[in-house]
C-alpha cells in the first residue's frame, strides 16, 4: 500500500498510509495530513490515486512543492521520490521498506515517543508530557518558555522566551541548546521537571 513518511531535519514525525482517492496536505487542521509549519500553505497539495497511479498536485501554494529537488505543479510519484514542502521532506513509498534507510524511517515512525517530561513540583505536579513532536515547548508564556527538540534519538533543551533562563541540574543554560539525558532535572517558571528517556 502506498504511504508517505514525513520528516524534518532527518527526524520522522509521521507516517501516512494512502488509503483514499484524495489525500490533502497542508497547514490547516482539516487536511488529511497536517503539517504545522508557516512555510506550508493552508491547503498546500493533494495526492490523487487513480488505479496504480499516484499523482501529486500543488494547490497553488505560496512556497511551492518540490519532487526530488524540482518544483512541480503535477507529478506522478514513483517509489522513493522525496517531496519537499517548506523544511519538511515526505518520502513516497510504494511497497514494504527495502533499504536500511527506509527500515530506520519506518522503525522511527512506529516507535513513537522515546522521551517524557514529568512535572515534579508546582501546580501541575505528577503531569507527564510525552515528547512525540519534533519540538515541544514547556513553561509559562511571558515568564519563561523553553523548547525540547528531538534530534534522531536524542533531545536538546533550549531557552525560547522570557527573562528567566531554564536551569538544568541546578545550572542556568545559555543561549545554545543543551543535550538532555535520562534523569536530568529542569527548573523552569518555578516548577521542577524530570526528563525521562526510554
Amino acid at each position: 500500500m502506498p504511504r508517505m513518511v514525513v520528516a524534518i531535519d532527518g527526524v520522522v514525525v509521521k507516517e501516512v498510509l494512502l488509503t483514499q482517492e484524495r489525500t490533502t496536505v497542508g497547514r490547516r487542521p482539516y487536511n488529511d495530513v497536517v503539517i504545522d509549519n508557516l512555510a506550508v500553505s493552508g491547503e498546500h497539495a493533494v495526492v490523487v490515486m487513480s488505479g496504480d497511479d499516484v499523482e501529486l498536485q500543488d494547490l497553488g501554494s505560496t512556497n511551492g512543492t518540490y519532487v526530488n529537488g524540482k518544483p512541480i505543479k503535477r507529478q506522478l510519484l514513483r517509489n522513493g521520490d522525496v517531496v519537499e514542502m517548506g523544511k519538511y521532506q515526505i518520502r513516497f513509498l510504494l511497497d514494504a521498506p527495502v533499504s536500511g534507510y527506509d527500515k530506520a524511517l519506518a522503525a522511527a515512525a512506529t516507535q513513537g515517543s522515546i522521551g517524557v517530561v514529568r512535572v515534579v513540583t508546582g501546580p501541575a505536579s505528577g503531569r507527564e508530557v510525552a515528547l512525540t513532536k519534533v519540538v515541544t515547548t514547556i513553561g509559562k508564556p511571558g515568564v519563561a518558555v523553553a523548547s525540547i527538540t528531538r534530534r534522531h534519538n536524542s533531545f536538546v533543551l533550549a531557552h525560547v522566551d522570557g527573562g528567566e533562563l531554564p536551569r538544568l541540574n541546578g545550572a542556568a543554560i545559555g543561549s545554545d541548546p543543551v543535550p538532555l539525558k535520562g534523569g536530568d532535572r529542569i527548573i523552569l517558571a518555578g516548577a521542577e521537571m524530570e526528563f525521562l528517556q526510554g
